[in-house]
């Protein structure tokens, strides 16, 4: 087994709260000089930087695996994580065509600028991102297990936007298997009122909009091997 430094929720300046500085280049830049093995660029409700990401990343010599932050039409956000890129860009045409039609606006809500491989703009997303899709979180799983990937609750321990405070509690017929803290010494609270937490496996991310707050090489993740595909299978996986 390998242990891994990870950063699985990372925003880049495709999301409009996303900080300008928040480029492909950049962001797998500061993961290499920080020391992290893999991380996650999960832009809200689109992949559309992550083709960028992952040219990036390996030219940094850092594991890129491609994902999205999906908002639910409960609100609730989720992470959601593929082996292989165009299962993910599959997975970010499905949610954008159930996205609510209201178009950004730049000086409101922020840029929503794709990048290529050249670390350039590319184009911009017109719909605006932050807003739920037409999707519920219940049945969340499996349509992500259906293009391959892996979904896990976003930072729960949070008073917006989480799946305990928009829906008031871990329902216990979920099928997730990990699920994602923001702060590790809500967890044991947590587990106590939601039990369901219990078979769980518990991540901590940056959900970093600016570069300073991409993860440190603190926290590890155990994997078979040093492929997206490992890490996906780990989270699937269970346990703590």
């Amino acid at each position: 087994m390998l242990s891994l430094y990870y950063d699985l929720h990372i925003h880049s300046c495709l999301s409009p709260c996303g900080d300008d500085d928040m480029t492909p280049a950049n962001i797998t830049g500061m993961a290499a000089v920080k020391g992290l093995d893999v991380i996650a660029v999960t832009d809200h409700n689109s992949c559309k930087n992550c083709p960028a990401v992952l040219e990036m990343a390996e030219a940094y010599g850092v594991l890129a695996i491609p994902g999205m932050e999906i908002c639910t039409s409960e609100e609730v956000h989720a992470v959601c994580l593929f082996p292989k890129l165009e299962q993910a860009m599959a997975f970010d045409a499905y949610v954008y065509e159930r996205l609510m039609p209201f178009p950004n606006d730049e000086s409101i809500f922020g840029k929503q600028e794709i990048y290529d491989g050249e670390d350039r703009i590319c184009g911009k997303v017109p719909l605006l991102l932050i807003n739920s899709a037409d999707i519920s979180f219940d049945g969340l799983w499996e349509l992500a297990d259906s293009y391959g990937g892996v979904m896990f609750p976003a930072h729960i321990d949070k008073n917006a936007n989480s799946l305990i405070a928009n829906l008031g509690f871990v329902p216990p017929d979920s099928r997730f298997t990990c699920a994602e803290l923001k702060d590790l010494s809500h967890l044991h609270r947590l587990k106590r009122e939601n039990p369901y937490l219990e078979k769980c496996r518990i991540v901590s991310n940056s959900d970093a909009h600016y570069l300073a707050d991409i993860n440190e090489p603190k926290l590890t993740i155990e994997v078979t091997e040093r492929s997206a595909e490992a890490v996906v299978e780990a989270l699937k996986s269970g346990g703590c």
